[in-house]
């Protein structure tokens, strides 16, 4: 609990928040006290820490927000778990927006820890969204940027499910098409040739369970990580099943995933439509999946923008900075310079 507010000369006030322990003053002022750099670059605040007491000062309604910013930051800081610039976004907005409750909410949602002892959940509201969807509905389409943890989500889930025997094997599968250039012909039998395709679901998996588990498992033929080419003609049935990079699936190819899925099964579809490695011409199988789908009960679509994307803060700005220039803008915002027409000829 925090004390009541104390007037200060100037018509400002400070408050304090103790913390429970170093790890939670580490954590709330992150490297070289950046966290709290950018707490008072939001609010109009400053912040000062002394020991385990955050001292708050500043005009009363930008006290009280500055207060309420980081007590809904608490479920980070409280476990000593890092606060990334997408977590003070999502907070801040939470707040603006008069979504606290569904903040509270977010911070709680804890899906698993990672090998490094991270606490994995989702980091935005749709975000939790894309990940109620997953656990209420037996197919789930995600279409988003890069960056927005459509894929990695989907993995954390799926072990939760398989550690819970939810289900009874996790199946993970993209289709082998090269983004933009040509490997070659590669080493080794056919699955070494495919594994650098499936590589982003190996270092999700490594993060969840550990290099030696996820070998062991793959071994056992609990986890199978292949091209899109071995699901035909077989029913995927006690199982949860990730389709990765679908925006570059052809219709045949999505609707013939699609009908694998047998008894007791879920399955995830996850893509972007801006990065299609398709032929000119051919349609994307998860952008018509998308439109075919919409109201079919059973299945969601979630649709993740920009906002959500939680990798290096920089990928947002490239992300918006690229989709501004496909709807026909300039980077900054501006629309391109309209080009003259030529002279009529007389």
């Amino acid at each position: 609990m925090s004390p009541s507010p104390t007037a200060e000369p100037g018509g400002r006030s400070s408050t304090s928040i103790a913390l429970p322990n170093s790890a939670a003053a580490l954590a709330l002022a992150g490297p070289a006290e950046a966290t709290l750099r950018q707490l008072e670059a939001l609010t109009g605040a400053s912040l000062v820490l002394r020991g385990l007491d955050l001292w708050i000062a500043a005009r009363p309604n930008q006290l009280q927000r500055a207060t309420a910013l980081v007590e809904m930051l608490r479920p980070l800081w409280d476990q000593g778990q890092a606060i990334s610039p997408v977590d003070l976004q999502t907070a801040l907005q939470a707040l603006d927006t008069d979504r606290t409750e569904e903040h509270r909410a977010l911070g709680q949602h804890v899906l698993a820890r990672s090998q490094s002892g991270q606490l994995l959940r989702p980091r935005t509201l749709r975000q939790k969204a894309y990940v109620e969807a997953m656990e209420h509905h037996d197919l789930t389409l995600a279409l988003g940027p890069a960056g927005t943890g459509k894929t990695f989500l989907a993995t954390v889930l799926a072990v939760r499910m398989l550690n819970e025997r939810r289900v009874q094997r996790l199946i993970l599968t993209r289709p082998a098409v090269e983004a933009g250039e040509r490997l070659g012909f590669l080493p080794g039998d056919l699955q070494q040739k495919v594994d650098p395709y499936l590589r982003p679901l190996y270092d999700a998996l490594h993060a969840l369970l550990g290099a030696e588990r996820t070998t062991a498992l793959l071994e056992k033929g609990v986890i199978e990580v292949a091209p899109l080419a071995y699901m035909r003609g077989r029913t995927l049935a006690d199982a949860f099943v990730i389709l990765d990079e679908a925006q570059n699936t052809t219709s045949a190819q999505m609707r013939m995933v699609l009908t694998r899925l047998g008894e007791n099964s879920r399955m995830v579809v996850t893509g972007d439509p801006t990065q299609l490695d398709l032929p000119p011409g051919v349609t994307s199988g998860l952008s018509e999946a998308a439109d075919v789908l919409e109201g079919v009960e059973g299945v969601a679509i979630c649709r993740l923008s920009a906002a959500d994307v939680v990798r290096h803060p920089l990928v947002q700005r490239l992300v918006t900075a690229y989709a501004q220039r496909d709807a026909g803008r300039e980077p900054g915002g501006r629309r391109p310079a309209p080009t003259r027409p030529a002279p009529r000829r007389p």
